[in-house]
């Protein structure tokens, strides 16, 4: 043993162990003592403060490599570097760089730290991650697209594997129109914009998000509508969900005849 690095609440210990490595005539190491990592009221991190088990943080949907990383800052520094691999701290480690006062964890951090990961990640890595918690929740991934090609189209905006899999559900989950929003968003001339944007989209030759968007532009132009006017009921009849990614794209992963066939019921 080279190292003993552990927490400052083993202080006490030390004076002790070192007398037992004398004695035995035994090579002494080097100790090191680490402040303990304290929660926002600098009080001991606890329960109280929230997640402590590393099993939680994957529950919550925090990716390994953040979880690694975060800690690994938390009570040292290397110049402005926050985000580095395992390979790039074993590089630049050095225990004279550890602060000597306690870290305060940063729920708020930690999640932005997250989020970074997220957009790097692998789409069919997420896809594997993200697939039970989209189940979980009542979405069937046989009865949607591509789960690889929607964790792609959504991950920059889910700081976390939680998050994503709420914002991918209603590609999975049947959900009910909501009536009193869908008269709402089908006022004022949305009816039309939605019945001249089906029209439109039934001819293309190739549902690509370009010709998708290609579409929308053609009925604000003629209608001389803004985008809201077509892109409401397109999110509540459609897509079914309070907010939407690019609403090209999502209507290319949710399939040309899906979304005729919502409209349709939508207009009836």
């Amino acid at each position: 043993v080279s190292h003993v690095i552990r927490g400052a609440d083993h202080i006490n210990n030390t004076p002790r162990q070192i007398n037992i490595y004398k004695a035995l005539g035994a090579e002494i190491p080097v100790f090191a003592h680490l402040p303990l990592i304290c929660g926002q009221d600098g009080q001991k991190l606890s329960k109280r403060h929230g997640t402590v088990s590393v099993l939680e943080y994957e529950k919550q949907g925090y990716l390994p490599e953040a979880i690694f990383n975060y800690l690994a800052r938390l009570g040292w520094g290397h110049g402005n570097m926050e985000k580095f691999s395992r390979e790039e701290l074993a590089e630049v480690f050095d225990l004279s760089d550890c602060s000597r006062a306690s870290a305060r964890i940063d729920w708020k951090k930690l999640e932005w730290l997250n989020g970074q990961y997220m957009k790097e990640a692998d789409d069919d890595r997420l896809a594997k991650l993200v697939a039970s918690r989209i189940e979980a929740r009542g979405g069937i991934i046989a009865n949607g697209p591509d789960l690889a090609s929607v964790c792609g189209l959504l991950k920059s905006r889910s700081a976390t594997l939680e998050k994503l899999a709420e914002a991918a559900l209603f590609f999975y989950a049947e959900n009910a129109v909501n009536a009193e929003e869908a008269a709402k968003v089908l006022a004022d001339g949305g009816r039309e914009a939605l019945e001249l944007f089906a029209q439109k989209l039934k001819a293309l030759d190739a549902e690509t998000p370009e010709n998708v968007y290609h579409c929308i532009q053609e009925v604000m132009a003629e209608r001389s509508i803004p985008m809201k006017i077509l892109a409401n009921p397109l999110r509540v009849l459609v897509c079914r969900a309070d907010r939407t990614p690019q609403i090209d794209r999502t209507l290319c992963l949710i399939g040309r005849d899906k979304v005729l066939t919502r409209i349709a019921e939508g207009l009836a």
